[in-house]
């Protein structure tokens, strides 16, 4: 890439086409975002007129990014074990759209748990490194991943000099957290029996409905003894761990950062001491304030302790378990070590609604169309994945061009270039403010999108439905998660953009889908289409358009080598697909169109109206040029 220094203002470097946009504002490292460079400008204008002889049933386009943040890195090895929302944990691979978890919410380090949702999952096979902290815990991330310090936020790995200078991890830095996770409780014999009796010997069954639930399910493993009742003489560490849970469900309680249990009867009240010495809790006795006969005891170990002991026993009842509004900035844990590990492992990432998640007991930052970058001087292969050029002030320019007299209020889409709702919206959230211009000046808007981030617009696209025609389109070509995971690195899985459509439907929302690109020989068939279009139509699709793979220039030349390194026997088919420019042979296009056709009545998916079916036409044909592409 070349660098210019052409001036955008007074004193400011700017990329050689970036000038075309606007006025360029910074260039934004985002190693959060597997290296992607975010080049921040103040465009002149977002909306564009579609040339005419574009085979489009649309004039209109706005495109707030140019590039693409889909095909990023990932963070975290997938056994990492992430704080839900109920206290509870999970292994960050299992995490998936819409789950409730704890992220935080404050300045620096001074920070509360607030329940968030995962609004994306992904995952990468990249670089590993160990981060050992002097407890004990070790975390597997990549070498971009950041944790919050006592001092801010660090990478994993940097340097004090150079370019890779950054704020990075080192032993003896200070991380800031919940403290470190336990293990949960086994569902043994032992614990159910312990569990029994610290609840039943605490209240029974009138006071909670989650404890009397649990109980229910354990009693039918006793049959006809009451046996658990009893105290055993030599309890072992899973009827210990019971008793706790049990006790602390009927009797106990955590309020303002404190967990407390407290009985009456001697015999219980000398076990939970004991039980609490077994684990090494720390704790102080205190006589009950309202019932003078009850004796207390209280954790003092802070935050840490109360959710250790909340994962060591595994309590049942969800409001006396919730940790929401805790403080942890006090709660810090020292790094040993950072070592690479000489390996390449899956790692996966998450984003969330707080920009953060606890990963491990740690505070963890979550992570957030090809030609058209040639001309910016950027390349159309990995350019095109790293280097994004965002319109920051997007939403405020459409809004002053939408109150030009002239304007006639055309449909406008969105998605036909560059997602929309790729993972940077999640950063820079650009997308609300321009959808609430459109409908408040009346103009009808689509969107096409493969990106789950859409889920958390839904109430607002819902609003903007009543003023003006809204239109949602989820992209979805391939079920079959390996070949999609070559194909598109980084993009949610198909699961997850099958759930979106619920999400649309059940928002009341119609949302189609366009079936793009469909690959000839790998993706065209009638068994791999009528299962899609199954799919599609259990998940509430109003209708679906299908498509065959589009190769204009950028994306041709990209697709030859990812065809030649993934199936190398499909080229020469390709080559003669293709031999006439970017449209596929219009006789394949036929023979899709008749085996697709009967597919989509079938499913009831049958594009309803001209506009949601109108497929391009036959592009003039291009003088062939073999040098243009190699392999096709």
């Amino acid at each position: 890439m070349r660098w210019e220094q052409l001036r955008a203002g007074e004193g400011e470097p700017v990329l050689p086409g970036l000038g075309a946009f606007g006025e360029a504002v910074r260039s934004v490292r985002a190693p959060e975002f597997g290296g992607i460079t975010f080049h921040e400008v103040r465009a002149r204008s977002v909306l564009n007129r579609v040339p005419d002889a574009s085979m489009v049933p649309f004039r209109w386009s706005v495109n707030p990014y140019r590039g693409c943040s889909h095909a990023c890195t990932y963070c975290l090895e997938g056994d990492t074990p992430v704080l839900m929302a109920d206290g509870r944990t999970r292994p960050i691979a299992e995490l998936r759209e819409g789950d409730r978890i704890l992220g935080t919410r404050g300045h620096g380090v001074a920070r509360r748990l607030v329940p968030t949702e995962v609004l994306a999952q992904w995952s990468t096979v990249r670089e590993a490194y160990r981060v050992t902290l002097e407890d004990g815990t070790r975390l597997v991330a990549g070498p971009d991943h950041r944790f919050l310090s006592a001092r801010g936020w660090k990478y994993v790995t940097g340097s004090r000099l150079g370019t890779a200078q950054r704020p990075h991890l080192e032993p003896g830095v200070e991380l800031v957290g919940a403290g470190r996770f336990a293990r949960t409780p086994d569902d043994t014999l032992g614990y159910r029996a312990g569990y029994l009796c610290g609840m039943l010997r605490s209240g029974g069954f009138a006071a909670e409905p989650d404890a009397a639930a649990r109980a229910l399910g354990y009693l039918p493993d006793f049959g006809s003894s009451v046996g658990f009742m009893r105290i055993p003489r030599a309890p072992d560490a899973h009827w210990a761990r019971g008793f706790l849970a049990g006790l602390f469900d009927l009797s106990g309680g955590y309020r303002r950062g404190t967990l407390t249990l407290a009985h009456e009867e001697t015999e219980v009240v000398d076990t939970l001491f004991a039980a609490l010495d077994r684990f090494s809790f720390a704790y102080d006795t205190v006589g009950h304030r309202r019932h003078p006969g009850r004796r207390q005891a209280r954790l003092t170990g802070g935050t840490g302790e109360v959710l250790r002991f909340v994962h060591l026993t595994d309590p049942a009842v969800e409001w006396k378990r919730s940790l929401e509004g805790t403080v942890i900035g006090s709660v810090r844990r020292r790094v040993a070590a950072v070592e690479p590990m000489g390996l390449e492992l899956p790692l996966y990432d998450i984003t969330t609604g707080t920009g953060d998640f606890v990963a491990d007991g740690v505070v963890s930052h979550n992570c957030f169309a090809r030609n058209t970058h040639t001309y910016l001087d950027f390349d159309a292969g990995r350019d095109f994945d790293t280097q994004v050029v965002v319109k920051v002030n997007a939403p405020e320019v459409l809004t002053a061009q939408l109150k030009h007299p002239g304007w006639r209020r055309e449909p406008v889409a969105m998605g036909t270039n560059t997602d929309p709702y790729q993972r940077a919206e999640g950063r820079y959230r650009l997308m609300p403010g321009i959808v609430r211009a459109l409908a408040g000046s009346g103009t009808p808007l689509s969107i096409l999108t493969k990106g789950t981030v859409l889920s958390r617009d839904l109430p607002l696209l819902g609003s903007a439905g009543e003023d003006v025609p809204v239109r949602l389109a989820v992209s979805l070509a391939v079920l079959d998660r390996e070949l999609q995971r070559r194909l598109e690195p980084g993009t949610p899985s198909p699961r997850a953009r099958l759930d979106l459509v619920c999400k649309a439907a059940a928002a009341g929302l119609p949302c189609s889908v366009m079936v793009a690109p469909v690959l000839p020989y790998l993706t065209d068939s009638a068994e791999a289409l009528d299962a899609l279009f199954a799919e599609l139509a259990e998940a509430g699709a109003t209708s679906a358009t299908v498509l065959p793979l589009h190769l204009r220039p950028g994306a041709r030349e990209w697709f030859a080598s990812w065809l030649a390194r993934t199936y190398p026997a499909l080229v020469p088919k390709y080559r003669r697909l293709y031999a006439r420019g970017s449209y596929v042979d219009p006789g394949y296009r036929e023979r899709l169109a008749a085996r697709a056709g009967p597919l989509l009545r079938r499913h009831g998916l049958a594009p309803r109206t001209a506009h949601e079916h109108r497929e391009p036409e036959p592009e003039t044909p291009e003088p062939h040029k073999p040098a243009q592409l190699r392999l096709l």
